[in-house]
Parts: C-alpha cells; structure tokens; sequence
C-alpha cells in the first residue's frame, strides 16, 4: 500500500505555508487597509454620542438618534442633498458618455504616433491636483482672465464667472470632464483591444459599415465595462467631488454649490462638531452601500458582470 503523506493538502494551514511567501507579500496592503481603512470605523460611534475631546471616544456619553434628528430636522440638510444630487447626475449624465465615445473615436486613428500624442495630452490633468487644475481654470474665467481679457478688449463687459450662481453647475461639469475623461478612457481602450478582430471581419463580409461595425461589434464587447463603471459611479451619487467644490466654491454660490462633503468639513473641522459631521458622513455611506448594492442586483439580473 501507497505510504499516506504526512501533509493533508485540503488543511489551510498547510496550503497558507506553501504559499507563504506570497501571503507576505500581500501583508503590507493588509496591514495598511486594517490601520487606515477598518480601524477608523470606531469613530463612528461619535455619530451616536456627545463628544468630548478630553473624555476620548470611549468616555463621552451615549445619546443615541439625537444628533441624526437634528441632521433630519435642519433646514441646511434638504438642500445640501438637493445640490449634492443635481451635480452627481450632471456629472454622470454628461460626463460618463465621454470617455466612451472619446475611446471610440481614438479607436478608429491608425495613426499610432498620433494616437499616443493625443492620449498623453488627454490623460495628463488626471495627474494634476484640483488645487493646480483649478489654478489653471481660474487664469481662464476669473475676473482678470483670459476671457474677461478678450471680452474687455472687444469693448464687451466682464461676465462674472467665479461668484455667479448661474454658471457654477456648468462650470463644475465641464472641468470634471477636462480633468477625467482621457484617464476614464483608459479602461474601455484596453475593453476595445480585447474584442475578437473575426467578428470586425465578419461584420465587414455582411456588409456593414463603420458604424454598423461600432453599433453591433464594439459596444456590445465593451458593454460589461460600461455597466461595471456605471455601477460604481451610480454608487457614488452623494459623492459630488469634495476636491473640486471645494476649490470652486464660495459663500456667494452656496445655494447651489454647497454639498455634503463641504459642509461636513465646515462642520467638523472650522467649527468642531464632530458628532454632526459624522452623522451626515455616516448617512451618506449608507445611501452609497444602498445604492451600490441594489446596482449591483440590477446589473446581475440584467445578465452582465457584476462587483459580486
């Protein structure tokens, strides 16, 4: 009889030791999301209590839903969420369809020194903070910029871009596809490299054209990535961008600027209420869980591949 090894293959001790080199290589990142990720979510609980810096977290009273009422009942939260909202759909209404279509279009240049050209120019913002692109932005549309410079010598008036209500939506959208949608592109460029060039082949032998060929071939092989990135981005709806609004807003246009990230931050950080400001945060990420969550079902019904 065949000797019975010593090892029980099937024991996760035994395959954890026969991988354990890779596992310490995993361990850094590991490490880094227990500390900075799952460790933080103690502070939580001050959404549920009255703070007290001196006392620390574990001795400051319980007071349960009260400050959650007090966010309910404020006249500030239905229009913190009302603005947060507006801008997350703008953004996901205009500015998801671009790098679609601008990796579409990239797709069809042959010109392979001018294609990299224009994808290095076009990722490049990405890798620029929203303090320096919003720099960039402000020499074009402040009250001396370049537009205000061109208007002034045609003889027109200034157009007060900076503190007018009217434009700061548009203005918001509009740099958020400057700055991410050569980046954004990215993932439906690789989506489009692995689509079987047989069925361009064979498109093209049925007689169909290059939109034909774009309509039936490469939206249809790229449609699992739109629906993923879809998903995440629906996810992310109370998420209008803290970075960029911050940088672009002013007291002036807080009737239609001001979202919850920004007042979180007035909050909790320039006038320390701590337990106010985690109690918006928290109701914001259950909302966004919700939402990915349902998203997710909804995307796995419908038959395409889904976060889980």
């Amino acid at each position: 009889m065949r000797a019975k090894s010593v090892y029980a293959p099937n024991r996760l001790g035994t395959r954890i030791w026969k991988s354990r080199f890779i596992y310490l290589l995993i361990l850094p990142t590991i490490v880094y999301f227990a500390i900075f990720t799952y460790a933080p979510f103690y502070g939580i609980t001050i959404a549920f209590k009255d703070f007290k810096i001196i006392a620390g977290i574990m001795d400051s009273p319980w007071v349960g839903f009260k400050h959650f009422e007090a966010m309910f009942t404020s006249d500030k939260f239905p229009e913190l969420l009302k603005n947060t909202v507006i801008i997350s759909l703008y953004r996901l209404l205009f500015g998801f369809p671009v790098p679609i279509l601008f990796a579409l279009l990239l797709n069809e240049v042959r010109s392979f020194w001018f294609k990299r050209s224009i994808q290095t120019i076009t990722y490049f913002p990405h890798f620029l903070s929203w303090v320096v692109f919003a720099g960039v932005i402000y020499n074009f549309i402040g009250p001396s910029g370049i537009i205000n410079l061109v208007l002034t010598n045609m003889g027109l008036e200034k157009f007060n871009f900076t503190t007018n209500p009217d434009v700061f939506r548009t203005i918001i959208v509009i740099t958020a596809i400057l700055k991410e949608f050569g980046w954004g592109a990215i993932i439906y460029l690789a989506a489009l490299a692995g689509i079987d060039s047989q069925q361009y082949e064979a498109a093209k032998i049925d007689g169909a054209g290059d939109l034909r060929q774009i309509w039936h071939v490469t939206l249809p092989g790229i449609r699992p990535i739109i629906a993923l990135l879809f998903c995440l981005q629906l996810a992310g709806i109370l998420d209008a961008g803290f970075d960029q609004i911050f940088m672009f807003l002013n007291p002036a246009l807080y009737d239609v600027g001001d979202i919850i990230d920004t007042y979180v931050y007035r909050l909790g950080i320039l006038q320390a209420q701590f337990e106010l400001a985690t109690a918006v945060g928290l109701f914001k990420g259950i909302i966004g869980m919700i939402l990915i969550i349902t998203a997710n079902t909804i995307i796995r019904r419908m038959g395409e591949k889904s976060l889980w």
